[in-house]
């Protein structure tokens, strides 16, 4: 009975283990498109496509960037880092100023599922803390490092009352070898009509100058916009996003 008893434990133990381990890292698996849901792929009405970046705000490449959208009439969403923000909080104030939309990426860029609970709870209070302080708003959107979810963070991001969000087409515009042409049919490939664009206005995770590229890609996506006469909106507008 003792060696059955051991057995029993032995078996409970690693169940839960298993479920620990599983309620950790499960979520990561929407990184991969097929196994996204529509509501992390952010996907919107058809005649409409939302632009949004990451990694910011980044001293050089965010004003070039925010000239760019100015110039070409566009509103984006930009997932900021709480450690960027707090170097330029200025920057932060004028992003906001000029129309666009705030969400959280973390405080540091670091893969969630790697991270305690207790560390990635305290990554996403320190970057909201930090956004909202600048702005005096709290950010609504969330989007993980590296698009890689963890339980743990998803319920840190409830509680602070963050809707998760990650994207349906991408540029991979942070690589050595992107040029705006390869930006632009990246994301063609992925469809643009309701598409939600990832880019990036920071090299802090790419290349060196990789926001170069995205710079002169902008132009060649706001063309194909306008071709297919597409609304550019940001995340809040974006009709799934939103309730529709």
């Amino acid at each position: 009975m003792p060696g059955e008893r051991r057995v029993r434990v032995a078996k409970a133990g690693l169940a839960a283990g298993l479920a620990a381990v599983g309620f950790q890292i499960g979520p990561a698996g929407s990184w991969l498109a097929p196994l996204r849901p529509r509501r992390l792929r952010a996907t919107g009405e058809a005649d409409s496509w939302a632009l949004t970046f990451d990694d910011g705000p980044d001293p050089h490449g965010t004003p070039a960037i925010l000239d760019a959208l100015d110039r070409l009439g566009l509103p984006a969403t930009f997932f900021v880092l709480g450690s960027q923000v707090r170097r330029d909080p200025g920057l932060l104030r004028e992003t906001v100023a000029r129309g666009h939309e705030i969400g959280l990426h973390g405080d540091g860029h670091r893969y969630l599922i790697a991270r305690s609970p207790r560390a990635a709870h305290d990554d996403l209070v320190r970057g909201w803390d930090s956004i909202a302080e600048v702005t005096g708003e709290p950010p609504r959107w969330w989007r993980p490092p590296y698009g890689v979810l963890s339980g743990p963070a998803l319920v840190s991001a409830a509680r602070l009352g963050l809707d998760p969000v990650l994207w349906s087409a991408w540029g991979r515009d942070w690589r050595a070898e992107a040029s705006p042409m390869s930006v632009l049919t990246d994301v063609l490939r992925a469809g643009l009509p309701g598409a939600t664009v990832l880019l990036h206005d920071s090299d802090l995770m790419g290349a060196p100058g990789s926001w170069r590229t995205t710079l002169a890609a902008l132009p060649l996506l706001a063309a194909q916009a306008e071709r297919r006469d597409l609304s550019a909106r940001l995340l809040s507008e974006h009709t799934v996003l939103s309730g529709g």
